[in-house]
């Protein structure tokens, strides 16, 4: 009788090995699916932003972590053909190493486009359609902005995104109430109407991901009238866009998020003068 439950306790043993094995094979595939992804996401990120006489740009990206929750989250900041800049956010919908490499197409197709036409509406319509050639059957929210920095004007197309912050030097602040479309790659046709903004000196804008404003603590609703808040103190304060996209950040990690985030802060500081 001891002999058969030496036997079986063997057995024990030895299945529970295997599967020991098998869980430590599959923990090291989805570590190597994450950071494949992670790369994939930092490579796909800009290193440097335009410069603009009299504006400052600043970003802030935190990857997210939690188990393979790694999703397609960018934002973009590039000069274009015509002296004005091209400013994009977004989302790709999913977690995994497929929405990261996504995030890249859409992000390059916006990039290439640009160059054929910059008015906003119109570059997400064709980014859409060209999305939709690809096959795909992810969708990305975005919103793309073309600051002019002669004049302090924002051009802004939204497809499905959240609304971006805004916040002047004398006090007001508010979300942006634009009528944007629906997300890219969901339907050939899409027209996406554009809103103007008028971007005064020390004023700011903050473009986020909803994971800046969403988790397990906080709600859409409540994430974006906290992040009003700190953009009109920040605006008041003449705070640094850098200072305010650092402090965004933060109150994004307080809340708990399971999602990337991203950051994009606008500020106008006024013209340079020449000496």
């Amino acid at each position: 009788m001891s002999l058969e439950r030496a036997e079986h306790g063997d057995e024990l043993l030895a299945r529970l090995g295997s599967l020991t094995a098998q869980a430590r094979e599959l923990a090291e595939l989805q570590r190597s699916q994450v950071e494949l992804a992670l790369a994939l996401q930092r490579g796909m990120l800009p290193r440097d932003l335009p410069l603009a006489n009299g504006f400052r740009l600043a970003v802030r990206y935190v990857p997210a972590c939690h188990g393979l929750n790694v999703g397609g989250d960018w934002y973009d900041a590039f000069a274009m053909p015509d002296g004005r800049i091209g400013l994009s956010i977004g989302d790709v919908q999913g977690h995994n190493i497929e929405a990261a490499a996504f995030m890249g197409q859409v992000r390059v197709g916006l990039r290439a486009l640009a160059s054929v036409t910059s008015e906003p509406g119109e570059l997400l319509s064709q980014t859409n359609d060209l999305l939709l050639t690809l096959g795909s059957d992810l969708f990305a929210t975005c919103t793309f902005i073309r600051l002019d920095p002669s004049t302090g004007v924002l051009e802004s197309a939204r497809a499905g995104h959240i609304p971006h912050i805004w916040a002047t030097a004398d006090g007001k602040s508010g979300i942006a109430e634009d009528e944007g479309g629906p997300p890219l790659g969901i339907e050939h046709g899409t027209q996406y109407p554009v809103t103007r903004y008028q971007l005064t000196t020390g004023g700011v804008f903050v473009m986020l991901t909803d994971g800046v404003v969403e988790g397990p603590s906080l709600s859409v609703e409540d994430g974006l009238r906290q992040v009003v808040r700190l953009a009109g103190i920040a605006a008041v304060a003449g705070m640094e866009a850098d200072a305010l996209a650092e402090g965004v950040m933060k109150m994004a990690e307080s809340v708990g998020h399971e999602d990337d985030a991203a950051v994009l802060v606008v500020g106008h500081d006024g013209p340079v003068v020449q000496r």
